[in-house]
């Protein structure tokens, strides 16, 4: 029995040693024992054609032997079998081997007949061709087999009623490295099977669990009483997520997700530390790499000043931004907490990073962007050479109850900033816009498109040096304020959930991607240019509201479901909300070098009729002129119209425009 334990012991070291052999190492490998072998097959098909101990006559002979098994590994090769992970090979990886194969012996029949057949028998061409796949693809089988034990390096534990039976769902690397560790160590929950979407993969055993097929799994949780599912499927396929969850709507489990890569690399969380599915694990979109010039290109050895910087989007682009290696960077913010906050974390992260961020120097500044002595100060005393402007007031309701605040910092204080950076020669001013800037309905909107008029009107004059440009995108997914962080506290109250309306839709962009996409877009700009983001499909928010809820284990009430966890609440629309969003104004849009960022050039007003209508602007804000100021608004922001508006009820075609249900979004 020891000699037996010895046995599996150094089995299972055999197994780990190859596993975590490098990729290239494996491949070496694999092509000399690919090699070996069909040399060995062709071998013996000729000793057997010629009933002796076969030796080539002559060099050349020896060299059109050898070539036939050369001319089958370039072709395995060039066919990308060497790319497959063997123990996951699959019957479509059988396939290419028999393929490759029979392709590989015309080749060699063409080249052996060519040069005069020398002693290569044609029937032995043939069979070479027939045992040679059949001698490799047994050898995979073999491997694939001894394989399958990946990582596991204990006896299995048994299961027992005080563990939770779970599967995993993902088969690829996250889920095999889920599975070793959950079984090197004792956790509350026994994974009994994989749920995987490849083909290749059906019926195949991983670590001694079989993988089924995405149609098995109601039967599967039915009949062993699965309570979880383990999503082991990388942020970077989140499209895939979207399936995956409205697959499992369904039945009675609850989902749970394996943390990202990166932060398992950084240490801050184990891979077996799951964590309850949050619904910007899907409301996101496949992150598009960003271009690392266009990150760099205004930024690095360079001052930087960030307006609004303690806030959602603010405080993400200081993160990037600082992550380019700015000579300097300076933090702008009206409210001593948000600043406070996210000077704290920058300075935390430069400490632990000595390395990387030590030649950034880092500036905290208090105060309004209405300080026109301020921001002057600030701009010349640290040769601010690029700014992101993204302080300002945000939030619909309340600017709309605050009409004459949100115009001063909305936008005059964008006036006093583009003025200031105008006249000290900053190189490139950045404004955060926002999709309600298109035809707004409310105060809030009108003022940040009055703002990228301001910086229109500057761009437009001749002898200006300074780039100005606009990016506008929609909503960011936890951003403060937000619908998504409201309902997520409405719903750990127990409800109900307050949706302004049924049909109320809403753009929603990461707020990584956003600070991401905005750094690329104004390193593009070349003045005046509004960039739009590309914001995705639009979310109806009703159905946002529903999912929140079945992601938080609960069911919806509702007069079909009398019977639900919680109630969702129509409140109706608040004054100046819209229900649905748009991005651009006119037709005039192009692309960029970036797949979703694209150019928009939108109608302007000259700079001598603005800053006439500004000046009447500022005298109705002094006596509080409600209807004067929104006279201006009227006249300046194309589209304009207080109150609520409601989407036309019929497309070009004369079609009843009906927006997706974000289960079908999830597709």
């Amino acid at each position: 029995m020891a000699d037996k334990g010895n046995e599996d012991a150094r089995t299972a070291h055999v197994r780990k040693w190859l596993i975590e052999l490098p990729r290239s190492a494996k491949r070496v490998v694999l092509v000399l024992s690919d090699f070996l072998l069909l040399t060995a097959v062709l071998w013996t098909a000729m000793s057997v054609r010629y009933q002796t101990f076969y030796v080539p006559d002559d060099w050349l002979t020896a060299a059109l032997f050898f070539l036939g098994p050369a001319i089958t590994i370039g072709t395995f090769g060039s066919f990308g079998l060497y790319r497959l992970v063997t123990r996951f090979i699959g019957y479509r990886g059988m396939l290419r081997i028999f393929l490759c194969a029979a392709l590989s012996m015309l080749i060699w029949a063409m080249a052996v007949f060519m040069l005069g057949q020398h002693g290569i028998p044609r029937t032995v061409i043939l069979v070479y061709g027939v045992l040679g796949a059949l001698a490799v693809s047994a050898s995979r089988q073999i491997a694939g087999l001894f394989l399958q034990s990946i990582g596991i390096t204990i006896p299995k534990l048994p299961i027992d009623m005080d563990r939770k039976l779970v599967l995993i769902y993902g088969a690829g690397q996250m889920g095999v490295e889920l599975l070793s560790a959950l079984r090197r160590r004792v956790y509350d929950r026994e994974p009994v099977g994989f749920i995987d979407d490849e083909p290749s993969m059906w019926g195949q055993y991983v670590g001694g669990l079989k993988v089924y097929r995405p149609e098995k799994v109601g039967f599967f949780i039915e009949r062993r009483d699965i309570k979880e599912v383990l999503l082991a499927i990388p942020e970077s396929q989140r499209g895939m997520r979207r399936q995956i969850v409205q697959k499992l709507e369904n039945y009675p489990v609850v989902v749970k997700i394996v943390p990202a890569i990166d932060e398992i690399a950084s240490g801050k969380v184990g891979i077996t530390d799951v964590r309850p599915l949050e619904v910007e694990d899907l409301l996101g979109r496949e992150p598009v790499p960003p271009d690392a010039q266009l990150l760099t290109r205004v930024i690095r050895d360079k001052s930087i000043l960030v307006t609004g910087a303690g806030g959602s989007v603010g405080s993400e682009l200081v993160r990037q931004i600082l992550e380019q290696s700015p000579e300097r960077l300076v933090l702008m913010d009206i409210s001593e907490p948000a600043l406070y906050e996210i000077e704290l974390e920058i300075r935390e992260t430069i400490a632990a990073n000595p390395g990387q961020y030590e030649d950034t120097e880092l500036v905290a500044v208090l105060g309004s962007v209405l300080d026109e002595r301020l921001v002057r100060h600030t701009i010349s005393s640290y040769d601010i050479q690029t700014i992101y402007h993204a302080g300002a007031y945000k939030h619909v309701p309340i600017v709309e109850q605050n009409i004459v605040a949100g115009i001063s910092n909305n936008t005059f204080g964008c006036a006093v900033m583009a003025d200031a950076a105008r006249d000290l020669g900053v190189e490139r001013f950045v404004l955060i816009s926002t999709d309600k800037a298109v035809r707004p309905t409310n105060v809030m909107g009108a003022t940040k498109r009055l703002a990228e008029l301001v910086l229109q009107a500057h761009a437009m004059d001749e002898d200006v040096n300074t780039v100005f440009t606009m990016v506008r995108f929609g909503n960011v997914l936890d951003s403060s304020g937000s619908v998504v962080r409201r309902f997520r506290q409405q719903i750990k109250q127990g409800g109900p959930l307050t949706v302004t309306h049924p049909d109320v839709i809403r753009y929603f962009m990461s707020i990584r991607e956003a600070a991401e996409l905005v750094i690329q877009a104004g390193s593009m700009a070349t003045g005046g240019e509004v960039f739009v983001l590309d914001m995705g499909d639009p979310v109806k928010i009703d159905d946002l509201a529903r999912l929140m809820i079945r992601l938080a284990g609960l069911d919806p009430r509702s007069s079909e479901n009398p019977g639900g966890d919680i109630e969702i609440v129509y409140t109706g629309l608040r004054p100046g909300e819209k229900l649905y969003e748009e991005l651009l104004l006119g037709a005039n849009t192009t692309g960029t070098e970036h797949p979703r960022i694209m150019r928009s050039g939108e109608p302007w007003l000259p700079s001598n009729e603005l800053w006439h209508e500004l000046d009447g602007l500022k005298e109705a804000m002094k006596t509080r002129d409600l209807d004067a100021i929104r006279a201006v608004l009227m006249r300046t922001v194309e589209g304009y119209q207080p109150g609520p508006v409601l989407p036309p009820e019929a497309d070009q075609d004369g079609e009843e425009k009906a927006w997706p249900p974000l289960s079908r979004m999830l597709h």
